[in-house]
């Protein structure tokens, strides 16, 4: 499995047609591998629960099983103790009607890419595809006030991450010129689509990629009769304001609460289910506590990368840096949020 960028080998359970996996924090919590790309939901939880039980001792013993539904069934189907999911969703009824409920700003964004030769296109992944990934990756360190886990990764690692789920994935490209500035994987769940990765290139958002990628992706998911287009959560725990969540709300995302089961299978499970921290800090500190790490984690990951990128240049040859100030810079520096 992928975790932060990184490919992993974990200890894993297959049960009923199920991959299960637990991870190995404080609290072990077992859960559906890849549940978020899945065409289906879990159809046993019964069975899954009852075979964790037995591994009282070793990586596969779990204080948790959590699993979720998906949309679009909001209701519960069980009544095992939940909690709701905020996902970030477009219910899509028709193009115009997405289209008609955009604020002003982002249906000029859309004009304004198709204006400034924004050409997006559907491509299937071969090594043009990953080099251009590739190239577009080394755009910035730094993405949404955090460190970027793709930067500057090599071509293998790049056609290994872009390699999951080809059977029932699209990959959605912006271009200006033959450079990619865009990309978007959606991945096909039966009667829904989610975005998988999203990455628009930062020093050309004068261009508005990211614009032109939902319109796209919007227009495709009609055409295949999809009801929801998923882009993560609406909500992460507490944290309530984010450059992202306002880049959803401008494009259409709406908040639908989803049911997500939590099984205690432990004491220590059914006590931190109760205490609620299983939500980590993120569910439990106050959203100022949480925007206040933010901003601090934001100018620290800025700062990091601005001594890394001086650092880089007092290693170059002098006529080389003085031959390099000469040149402007290409594009916009500002960043593109997401």
């Amino acid at each position: 499995m992928s975790v932060k960028g990184e490919w992993i080998t974990v200890p894993a359970l297959h049960i009923d047609g199920a991959t299960i996996i637990v991870s190995r924090n404080w609290l072990r919590i077992a859960t559906v591998l890849d549940e978020e790309w899945l065409a289906t939901e879990l159809e046993n939880p019964e069975s899954c629960m009852q075979t964790l039980k037995k591994y009282g001792s070793g990586a596969l013993r779990a204080d948790l099983f959590a699993f979720s539904q998906k949309l679009p069934a909001t209701a519960p189907k069980y009544s095992y103790p939940m909690e709701l999911d905020s996902i970030a969703a477009i219910r899509l009824i028709s193009f115009n009607d997405w289209w008609e409920k955009l604020p002003q700003v982002t249906r000029k964004n859309v004009r304004r890419s198709q204006k400034r030769g924004v050409e997006v296109k559907v491509k299937e992944l071969d090594d043009k595809l990953v080099q251009d990934i590739v190239d577009l990756t080394k755009d910035s360190p730094i993405r949404q006030g955090r460190r970027f886990d793709h930067y500057r990764k090599t071509f293998e690692q790049v056609k290994k991450d872009q390699s999951t789920f080809l059977g029932r994935c699209d990959f959605i490209c912006a271009y200006s010129g033959n450079e990619l500035i865009g990309l978007a994987k959606i991945i096909y769940r039966g009667e829904i689509a989610s975005i998988l990765q999203f990455l628009p290139k930062a020093s050309q958002q004068e261009m508005r990629p990211a614009n032109a990628l939902i319109a796209k992706m919007v227009e495709i998911c009609q055409a295949r009769g999809i009801s929801h287009i998923t882009y993560g959560l609406y909500n992460y725990g507490n944290k309530r304001n984010s450059s992202l969540l306002e880049f959803k709300i401008r494009n259409g995302f709406e908040e639908f609460l989803v049911p997500r089961f939590h099984i205690p299978l432990t004491a220590r499970g059914a006590l931190c289910f109760k205490l609620k921290l299983h939500r980590g800090l993120v569910g439990v500190l106050p959203n100022g506590l949480i925007s206040a790490a933010v901003t601090v984690r934001g100018k620290w990951h800025t700062l990091l990368s601005f001594q890394g990128r001086r650092s880089s240049m007092l290693e170059w040859p002098n006529r080389t840096r003085h031959m390099e100030r000469s040149i402007p810079p290409a594009g916009s520096t500002h960043n593109l949020e997401p």
